[in-house]
């Protein structure tokens, strides 16, 4: 099945950054609209972006030292039931982020957009910690 990997460095506390990644509060900063949920085994996450596009994910994995990993219930067609694993370590003096979104069915436009915008917003996940900047929700777009 494919999969989305992509790896950023980030200039911020390893903390800090795995805050940014579990915290619904922190994870609307720079992806969602409004995030629910609680960073524990077997928790439910609803990522709400829009009306049409209310998404809910149950935690399948989380701990400092291996990040957050959820499996999409409730999302589109080509969302629900991929993975999405977000993980924080510190390397030589500086974070290193990974993004893994696996477990899609096909490599079809959707997969190949989706590649695109996790790259941007991890960029606005970067401009948040290194600088403060928050891009406004409404500003978040990716043409």
């Amino acid at each position: 099945m494919p999969g989305i990997y992509h790896d950023i460095t980030i200039d911020a506390p390893l903390q800090r950054v795995r805050a940014a990644i579990m915290s619904p509060q922190e994870i609307d900063r720079w992806w969602t609209l409004k995030c629910e949920g609680r960073p524990e085994l077997g928790g439910v996450y609803r990522f709400y972006f829009g009306p049409d596009y209310d998404w809910y994910a149950e935690v399948i994995l989380c701990g400092d030292d291996r990040g957050i990993e959820w499996c999409f219930t409730k999302a589109d067609e080509d969302w629900t039931g991929t993975r999405l694993r977000i993980h924080a370590t510190r390397v030589n003096g500086t974070t290193r982020l990974r993004l893994e979104h696996t477990a899609w069915r096909d490599r079809n436009d959707h997969f190949r957009r989706s590649s695109y915008c996790w790259a941007q917003y991890l960029r606005l996940l970067k401009v948040y910690l290194e600088q403060g900047v928050i891009t406004p929700y409404g500003e978040r777009r990716f043409g």
